[in-house]
Parts: C-alpha cells; sequence; structure tokens
C-alpha cells in the first residue's frame, strides 16, 4: 500500500514538472526571443506582434561608426584581460593545488575576494589607486582593472582542473627521466587545455559584459556596455536590439564551441587512461 501512495506522489509531480520547466524556460529566454525579434521591425520597439519585418536596423548599425569602435575597444580589452588573468591565474591554482606554505588558507580566500566583492566596490577601489599613483583614465586602466578582477576566475577553473587531473601521467613523465618543468609542459599544461580554455572563454564574455568596473575606469574611449547604456538613456532604439542580437549569436557559438572542445577531450582522456593501463599491466 506504500509504495502504491508513493508511486502515486511521484506520478503526480513528474505531471507539474514539465509544466514548470517550461515556465522556467519561458522566463528565462522568451525576452530574448522577443529582442530578437524586434530586431527586425520596421516599426521600431513599439506595437506587438512586429509587422513588415526588414533588415533596415542591421544595415543602420553596420553604418554606425562610434558603435564599432565601442566593440574593438570591449575586444581588445578583452583581449588584455584574459591574457592577464590566465598568467596570473594558473601559477595561483598550481599554488594552491600543488604547494604548501605558510598563510595558504589566506591566500586563497584573497584570490576568490573579488568574486564576492561587488563591483562597484572593486571598479572604485581601482579608482582611487589609480588617481593616487596619478594614472590617467584610459582603455589600459580598464585592461588592468578587469584583468585584475578576474584573476580569480581564472584561479578557481584551473583549480578545479587541477583536482580531477590524473597524476599518473606526471609520475610516469619523472619516472622517465623527465624534469618538472619539462613535465609541467608536456604533460600537465596539455591536459589542462580544456579548463584553461574554459576559463579563457569565461574571462572573454565577462570582460565583454562588464559595465560596473569600466564605468569607474572609463576614459575617452567607451566600450561597447558604456556605449549601450548611453544610448539607453535617449531610449530603446532597434539598434541596439541588433547590436544585442549579434552578441547572443557570437555567445551561442562560443557555447556550441566549448562543448564540442569538451566531449572531444573527454573523449580523448578516456583513451589516454586506457592507455596508461595497459602500459602498466604490461610493466607488471
Amino acid at each position: 500500500m506504500e509504495f502504491l501512495v508513493s508511486d502515486a506522489k511521484l506520478v503526480s509531480g513528474s505531471r507539474w514538472l514539465l509544466p514548470h520547466a517550461l515556465a522556467v524556460f519561458a522566463f528565462l529566454y522568451l525576452p530574448i526571443a522577443v529582442l530578437i525579434l524586434y530586431s527586425f521591425n520596421s516599426e521600431g520597439v513599439g506595437g506587438f506582434p512586429p509587422h513588415h519585418l526588414t533588415l533596415d536596423w542591421y544595415r543602420t548599425l553596420f553604418a554606425d561608426g562610434p558603435i564599432w569602435d565601442s566593440v574593438l575597444n570591449s575586444l581588445q580589452v578583452a583581449l588584455a584581460a584574459m591574457v592577464i588573468s590566465l598568467t596570473f591565474g594558473v601559477p595561483a591554482a598550481l599554488a594552491l593545488e600543488r604547494a604548501q606554505f605558510p598563510g595558504k588558507a589566506l591566500f586563497r580566500r584573497l584570490v576568490l575576494l573579488p568574486l564576492i566583492l561587488p563591483g562597484i566596490i572593486t571598479g572604485l577601489s581601482l579608482l582611487m589607486l589609480f588617481n593616487v599613483m596619478g594614472t590617467k583614465l584610459s582603455l589600459m586602466t580598464i585592461v588592468l582593472g578587469h584583468g585584475t578582477a578576474l584573476i580569480s576566475v581564472a584561479t578557481t577553473e584551473v583549480f578545479a582542473g587541477l583536482q580531477k587531473l590524473d597524476r599518473a601521467q606526471e609520475e610516469a613523465s619523472l619516472d622517465l627521466g623527465a624534469n618538472y618543468w619539462q613535465t609541467f609542459w608536456r604533460i600537465t599544461v596539455p591536459n589542462l587545455k580544456l579548463p584553461i580554455i574554459g576559463a579563457a572563454l569565461l574571462i572573454f564574455t565577462l570582460s565583454m559584459d562588464e559595465i560596473a568596473v569600466s564605468f569607474f575606469l572609463i576614459g575617452r574611449d567607451n566600450t561597447l556596455p558604456l556605449e549601450i547604456w548611453g544610448r539607453l538613456r535617449r531610449g530603446i532604439t532597434p539598434e541596439i536590439n541588433a547590436v544585442s542580437t549579434i552578441i547572443f549569436v557570437f555567445s551561442m557559438m562560443a557555447i556550441v564551441f566549448w562543448y564540442r572542445l569538451r566531449v572531444r577531450g573527454e573523449t580523448g582522456a578516456d583513451v589516454s587512461v586506457e592507455i596508461v593501463a595497459d602500459l602498466e599491466g604490461g610493466v607488471a
């Protein structure tokens, strides 16, 4: 009797699962679908449903010099911030996972602190630092701000990858005569390819989207989020919808690219584990 009651509850709960999931996905993605739809609306953002679909707003967008200058600025900032974050984040992750030193617990908390602090605090703190140093605000200050704020992202992503890493290949490399530096570049780094690429994509996306830190450190040149913010103060235009649609499409492409790399990497990892197991069995 108890099993029948539990089965009845399970069936009743499963009936509500699909409508609940559809409601959640509609809440998340319906606004994006509306934004994309209105980017093709010839009548602007007013009126529903849209009539007379057109590509005129995309033509207007491609002829808009200031917004493409801001796109170029954002790309430069994101790429530079990605390099800075990975340059400092990868060694920090290695130190947290492999090394033992006094103050390691404090170091871990300090590295992760930018993930907890609001962007407005980070931006204001960096603005005060640059003012004390007498540094003129420019794209370089935004690069330093983004790179500093996103080091923790690189550290956490690579640290998670290190915890999942099989140390057997590194030990085999050292046993076969390679030194630690050779083992790091030929074994550790290739095995960390997926976490590093994932961290790079996440840092690039967060930098392209960052507005709080950029707001305090901006000079004469706008980034794309600040350019969009400035135009939204004058009202929503289908041109903004068009550039948002393009950003969404490129974001989806990045997600698909990362997913394919991850599936391919997991397949390669399974093959490597089988090879190592065969070698160990042969040696035994």
